[in-house]
């Protein structure tokens, strides 16, 4: 530390008399000046690059323990504490800070279906529990609307749709895209809050033409609910919150890249062992071929 001080101020001050200060010798501070890296010095630099490289290919939305995963699965041996330490000597900092606000729309008391789910969002394979809900997106001047379908086995977002609007449409697109990819079989739960989009008598026949059940939380009750939340949670603070959309197109696309080609290849998931959605559902496929 002593010789890293020196350097640091070599041309202010003589080599002698800083030495001289700092009561170490010139002959050692040159052998210093001249050595190689030490192999902790060079791999600590190692790290640290391809920290720098990873934070930013992944659009700074992984913290400490996702990247240390990241760095592991690419060879470099790395520990949480390491890369903590090593993100805030550079200023990183993943995005994170602003949570979604849940507000609950005013329901009647048609078409409730009972809290099938209770809130086991375990399930053993995939389409067994799907759940679904709505969110806001800001845009310039106002707000636009996703709702989204999320397949419990994997935390795959099965389907999806944006619009300017908060209507009984919007969740049936989202739901028929689900549809589409997937397939229904017998006993498929799938879980919603109360919102009227979800009780509207179209989205019911619907769900009752795929023999598909239906399941809602409580009134009021956003933990009821609680995937697909964090889901919308992580959107916000790993794209949302880092744009600045103007339009229903710019937010579209936003919102493409983060689902199709970010959240379901890519994004290591905790509750499916730190692997993508599409990742651990092609693992269950290849043990049951």
């Amino acid at each position: 530390m002593r010789y890293a001080y020196i350097e640091s101020l070599r041309g202010e001050f003589s080599i002698a008399k800083m030495c001289g200060w700092l009561a170490v010798s010139r002959s050692g501070y040159y052998k210093w000046r001249t050595r190689e890296p030490s192999f902790v010095a060079t791999y600590r630099e190692i790290v640290r690059s391809a920290i720098l490289q990873k934070f930013n290919d992944l659009k700074k939305r992984y913290g400490a323990p996702r990247l240390v995963t990241e760095l592991n699965d690419a060879g470099i041996a790395c520990c949480r504490n390491q890369v903590a330490k090593l993100m805030s000597e550079e200023g990183l900092k993943a995005r994170n800070g602003k949570n979604f606000k849940y507000s609950p729309s005013g329901v009647a008391t048609n078409n409730i279906a009972d809290n099938l789910l209770n809130r086991h969002f375990d399930a053993d394979k995939p389409n067994q529990k799907w759940v679904s809900d709505i969110t806001y997106i800001p845009v310039r001047g106002g707000h636009v609307y996703l709702a989204a379908v999320m397949d419990l086995f994997s935390r795959k977002i099965i389907g999806w749709s944006l619009d300017k609007t908060m209507t009984t449409t919007l969740v049936l697109d989202a739901f028929k895209m689900a549809v589409v990819n997937r397939a229904c079989e017998p006993g498929l739960i799938l879980h919603s809050d109360q919102g009227v989009q979800y009780r509207a008598s179209e989205y019911v026949l619907a769900l009752h033409d795929e023999s598909i059940t239906p399941s809602m939380s409580r009134k009021g009750n956003c933990w009821d609910n609680a995937a697909m939340e964090s889901f919308f949670a992580r959107l916000k603070v790993e794209e949302v919150y880092a744009q600045s959309y103007q339009n229903l197109s710019e937010a579209y696309s936003s919102v493409f890249e983060y689902i199709e080609m970010f959240y379901n290849r890519v994004r290591r998931h905790s509750t499916i062992g730190q692997i993508s959605p599409v990742e651990y559902e092609n693992h269950y496929y290849e043990m049951c071929a």
